[in-house]
């Protein structure tokens, strides 16, 4: 199983190439970010056609995500527990073949310090506390999305320009790792721990062009997914088209759980120190 990441920053204006990223086998499941949509306007219709199954938790102009599968979608949940007055449209559970996947667009958080930066954090607690009880079920879990965090130096090409922003700063790269050390395993590093990758490129400024960009499109695994990775990575494709979205997807493959194979490290080491 294929499972795919793509903030697509409007599932209506980037339609087409989200579907032509499904209709050419590029993933079984994609967990979708921004979709900048409300429920009643979500192009359901169209996945259908594709015999795909959908599901989708959204709001009028901003954050919006969505899960996309060709397996049907069994206990869909939306919105992360832990803050009843919290009406933003940033989180979504579902279960796709005995796997429970999440689609997740974390909050910036900028400018930091400040209430944006704190509504990050708190964000980000919430989530850890989600994603613990998600451990415990001792299921396949798949945390996949938008985090809005650049773990490490690599992450950036230019490190040093993203001192300071919220989502290099230590609190945020702290939070990260918490779900690290907690036992999640960061797909991406585990399969490719020295290369450099990155998720997003600024519109602005030729950043495509020149590849100046950053890794903050995430997968992390609980231990009996990340006992069945067989590869990770990141799909530069999509980045490249005309129109494009300033993310571009990154996906993780499972071997069916007839199929495990042994991973090659251990979460802790998947998860470089903060």
């Amino acid at each position: 199983m294929r499972i795919a990441s793509w903030n697509v920053n409007s599932a209506k204006a980037r339609q087409d190439h989200i579907l032509n990223y499904l209709r050419a086998g590029s993933c079984d499941v994609l967990l979708i970010q921004e979709t900048k949509t409300q429920d009643v306007n979500f192009p359901i219709e169209a996945y259908q056609e594709l015999g795909w199954h959908v599901a989708f938790h959204g709001q009028k102009s901003y954050n919006g995500v969505a899960i996309a599968a060709r397996m049907p979608l069994e206990d869909v949940t939306s919105g992360l527990p832990g803050d009843d007055k919290d009406e933003q449209a940033r989180y979504m559970e579902a279960t796709v073949s005995g796997v429970r996947v999440a689609t997740i667009y974390l909050p910036n958080g900028n400018p930091a310090p400040g209430p944006k930066f704190d509504y990050k954090l708190s964000w980000m607690k919430r989530l850890r506390a989600r994603a613990d009880e998600m451990l415990e079920s001792e299921k396949p879990v798949v945390l996949g999305g938008d985090f809005n965090v650049i773990p490490q130096d690599i992450d950036c090409y230019d490190p040093q320009g993203w001192e300071g922003d919220a989502l290099t700063r230590p609190e945020s790269r702290a939070a990260f790792y918490s779900l690290c050390h907690d036992g999640y395993t960061d797909a991406l590093r585990t399969c490719r721990p020295a290369e450099v990758l990155y998720s997003y490129w600024d519109y602005q400024a030729g950043a495509w062009q020149k590849d100046n960009g950053v890794r903050i499109d995430h997968l992390l695994l609980s231990p009996e997914a990340a006992d069945r990775i067989i590869g990770a990575g990141v799909d530069r494709g999509p980045r490249s088209k005309e129109k494009p979205s300033d993310h571009t997807p990154v996906w993780v493959e499972l071997a069916e759980p007839a199929r495990r194979c042994r991973r090659a490290r251990s979460p802790s080491d998947a998860c470089c120190s903060a």
